[in-house]
């Protein structure tokens, strides 16, 4: 069973990976940092998300913090910006994201290397 300070650097982690898909996703919105509100949104997206990251480094792996956050923030940017920009997917492109998704459940669920 998980202790309190798990789940709470599991909450950091999820906090981090939401931070670091809106920075992403406003990137493009940014136009090249030529827009101001965008540009702060995702300047302000990427320092929370690794501020975020760096707190569950406390007791999750780099490593296993890492893949969690970039498999996870891939789907996320993906779903993100299939409806925000309408980005298509091809079939290959969706099953390596299924495969990200299903490495992403070997990790929480297998691994026993997930938290120290």
């Amino acid at each position: 069973m998980f202790e309190i300070k798990y789940v709470k650097n599991f909450l950091f982690l999820l906090v981090a990976i939401i931070l670091e898909v809106i920075a992403t996703s406003t990137l493009k919105k940014s136009e090249n940092f030529t827009k101001i509100i965008p540009t702060l949104i995702t300047l302000v997206g990427y320092a929370g998300a690794f501020y975020f990251l760096s707190l569950t480094l406390r007791t999750i792996p780099i490593g296993i913090a890492y893949a969690l956050w970039s498999g996870i923030g891939i789907v996320l940017v993906t779903i993100a910006a299939y409806f925000i920009y309408k980005q298509k997917l091809d079939l290959p492109a969706i099953v390596g994201i299924a495969f990200i998704i299903i490495g992403v459940i070997i990790i929480q669920v297998f691994s026993k290397s997930n938290a120290h």
